[in-house]
């Protein structure tokens, strides 16, 4: 079975127009990006059906310290449905709210989702999903089979030492239900995501792992470079290109 690949459109650092050229001509038809308002969503459908584009994955947010957070998933899901997405990405970060009310949030936030058949994809950020062990304890507490993981292959090293990406995916593979591809240099706290294939992530492990449980996408690409690392809408084309080919090489897809 081929694998769904996408990709975040911040990927071409604010070139835009590029990407939304660029994807078709490498053979990409999937795209993620930030939930739009309701009425940007037709102008927006347009231009991706113009260009043979398709949105996969949105990001989107809520208060979790909030009461009627499950209430903004309402808003939120019904965006999303409008776009065709069935995957939602977002960060959460309880802090100081107290652990039991923000997995009962979570779990209504998954009753809304689960009405609209979208899954929610929890980002790969500390203090809920930091690591494989601490995704599965929440997801375990949230117990809900709408609400899983988005999991970093490069967030997983950015915020822990001493592990690696396969590792940690082995941990929490049954929960993840999206994938943000990204490369490392392995250095803790350091922002260095090198085009894919170019830092130390075992791609192919990551892609063995997964598709041996039946998950085969979305697999998106988050590129987002080294820190200070500017580009040219030319040069973040060729570093997508550079990204997809490597991919291909070793994994089948769409």
């Amino acid at each position: 079975m081929a694998n769904i690949l996408s990709c975040n459109l911040g990927s071409y650092r604010g070139h835009l127009d590029a990407a939304y050229e660029h994807l078709p001509t490498i053979g990409v038809k999937h795209v993620e990006f930030g939930l739009p308002g309701a009425d940007d969503i037709p102008a927006l459908m347009a231009r991706l059906q113009s260009h043979g584009l398709a949105a996969t994955t949105v990001i989107a947010g809520a208060d979790i310290a909030g009461d009627g957070y499950a209430d903004e998933w309402e808003s939120i899901c019904a965006r999303a449905t409008a776009l065709g997405v069935k995957v939602v990405f977002t960060s959460v970060l309880a802090g100081e709210n107290p652990r039991e009310a923000v997995y009962a949030r979570l779990r209504a936030a998954g009753d809304v989702a689960a009405k609209h058949g979208i899954r929610i994809a929890m980002e790969t950020h500390p203090d809920l999903m930091t690591n494989g062990t601490v995704a599965t304890e929440t997801l375990a507490a949230v117990d809900h089979p709408n609400v899983g993981m988005n999991f970093d292959t490069a967030n997983i090293l950015y915020y822990n030492e001493g592990t690696t990406t396969v590792a940690e995916l082995e941990k929490v593979a049954p929960h993840v239900v999206s994938v943000h591809l990204k490369d490392s240099a392995g250095l803790y706290k350091a922002w260095n995501f090198p085009t894919l294939g170019q830092g130390i992530v075992d791609f192919p492990r990551v892609f063995e792992t997964l598709n041996g449980i039946g998950f085969y996408g979305p697999f998106t690409m988050e590129l987002e470079g080294i820190e200070g690392q500017r580009f040219t809408a030319e040069e973040a084309c060729a570093d997508v290109a550079a990204s997809v080919a490597y991919l291909r090489s070793i994994a089948e897809f769409e």
